[in-house]
């Protein structure tokens, strides 16, 4: 099973929104057998907390199941049993190349390093600029670019 996780700062808005998104193309592609889907935070303030209004409303707009989705906070055995982590921003991708140190990871990158014409690297967190919008459209090309990556990588149709 190839596992990814989405990181952002609280996973509340963009890595559950990531995470939901992913998880709707993996569906769609019948790989749900083969690829596994979470999210995490890299900081614990809203541990246990569905995603925020604004990650739900713009899921609901694009008919995108959140069911089942809480916060929670990354823990240092994510870093060995996950094969992609993917960072929402270079604050959180320095983050978690700190806690990984020298130890043995899975891959490690931006959501955008998958977006080969992103102007922008950093998906913005909406919980301060309010703009969902932008990050979901974000977080879908993001999404195709890495799940294309990951289909050549591992061979799957």
């Amino acid at each position: 099973m190839i596992k990814v996780l989405f990181v952002c700062l609280g996973n509340i808005c963009r890595s559950p929104m990531a995470e939901a998104v992913f998880r709707d193309l993996v569906k769609r592609e019948g790989l749900e057998d083969k690829i596994f889907v979470d999210s995490a935070g890299t900081g614990g303030w809203h541990v246990g907390s569905p995603p925020h209004r604004g990650t739900r409303e713009i899921l609901d707009r694009y008919q995108i199941s959140y069911e089942g989705l809480k916060a929670r906070q990354i823990h240092k055995n994510d870093l060995s049993d996950i094969d992609y982590i993917i960072a929402m921003d270079g604050e959180n991708l320095g983050n978690l190349h700190r806690m990984a140190g020298y130890n043995n990871t899975g891959e490690i990158s931006r959501l955008m390093d998958f977006v080969p014409d992103a102007d922008i690297l950093d998906v913005p967190d909406p919980y301060y600029t309010g703009n969902f919008e932008e990050v979901y459209d974000m977080v879908v090309k993001g999404c195709k670019g890495l799940l294309q990556k990951i289909k050549e990588e591992h061979h799957l149709s």
